[in-house]
């Protein structure tokens, strides 16, 4: 694509090929509050560094960002902690589902990557450390980058993964043992379920991400990474941001990307834009079907990829 081409056709190719895809996957079903979802629903937006947006379909409807909320908690961490932060989170793949025990006994409490739920956990835990308001602190920062004043939590979902949150819990208590967890296991949870509450939009989200293509600027022009930091976000989304289909990710859409179950996922392409599309059928590693699907075919009709 030249610079002077807009998204929008590319956009509306997508969304009719979608539109005839017969096979979605299902919604998150262990998670109440977002079982009821139309799998065939289906939205996605991209963001130019400079702000413009592009969306088609339901790209303006809020869905439950879930996952793609780490992304931007990492990012905070990141820039208040720089290297000291992988002293108790590793940048591996892990190979296995995104809330396994497993893997945590064999390394001694710290986990794998910052996007399995482990990782997550440690890295929201830290982020409370350092301002007191973990969740607060990441709903002011999508307000700022998104420009939506209106973003917030829903209720109903983090009361619903709480009350469903016992894996989580597990993975909390067991970290803590091995002195990794620094705030009480309970405050930990409610900050980590307000977190991945966050409803927010296709538009809002690929806005939000913004900054990562943008090599770590922020939407008002300041500085929240440094490059080298922002090129190892982007390289551990690429590597893990789809859990164990990760490696499946990066052959067919060859971007950065983080799933959500909630049907979301983000895409970097460096420099050029970023996307969110959603659909919340999901398939068996928790990946939205239809949004895989999408982003593969907008790398292939755009020629846009990291590789």
């Amino acid at each position: 694509m030249t610079s002077s081409t807009t998204f929008q056709p590319v956009l509306e190719r997508i969304a009719e090929e979608i539109e005839r895809t017969p096979g979605r996957g299902r919604p998150a079903d262990y998670i109440p509050a977002l079982a009821a979802c139309d799998p065939r629903s289906f939205g996605m937006a991209v963001a130019e560094p400079d702000g413009t947006v592009y969306g088609v379909g339901e790209w303006r409807r809020p869905f439950s960002a879930q996952s793609i909320t780490k992304v931007f908690t990492l990012a905070l961490v990141l820039a208040r902690e720089g290297d000291a932060l992988w002293e108790h989170v590793g940048r591996e793949p892990s190979g296995n589902p995104f809330n396994s025990l497993v893997q945590l006994e064999y390394e001694n409490g710290i986990p794998r990557n910052p996007f399995i739920n482990a990782g997550a956990l440690v890295v929201t835990d830290r982020l409370h450390t350092r301002t007191g308001d973990a969740s607060g602190e990441l709903l002011s920062f999508l307000r700022a980058e998104s420009g939506n004043q209106d973003l917030t939590f829903d209720k109903e979902v983090a009361a619903s993964e709480a009350g469903h949150g016992d894996r989580n819990a597990a993975l909390g208590h067991f970290m803590a043992s091995y002195g990794n967890i620094d705030n009480p296991v309970p405050v930990l949870l409610d900050q980590y379920f307000r977190q991945c509450s966050i409803a927010a939009s296709c538009a809002d989200l690929a806005l939000a991400t913004a900054f990562l293509a943008r090599h770590g600027i922020r939407a008002d022009g300041t500085r929240l990474l440094t490059l080298s930091q922002a090129k190892q976000i982007n390289a551990i989304m690429l590597t893990c941001g789809t859990y164990d289909a990760a490696g499946d990710f990066a052959y067919r859409v060859g971007l950065p990307g983080k799933s959500g179950v909630g049907g979301g996922i983000i895409a970097v392409v460096p420099g050029r834009c970023t996307l969110c599309v959603w659909s919340p059928g999901l398939d068996e590693r928790g990946n939205s079907v239809a949004g895989v699907a999408a982003l593969d075919r907008f790398t292939t009709l755009t020629g846009l990829s990291v590789f």
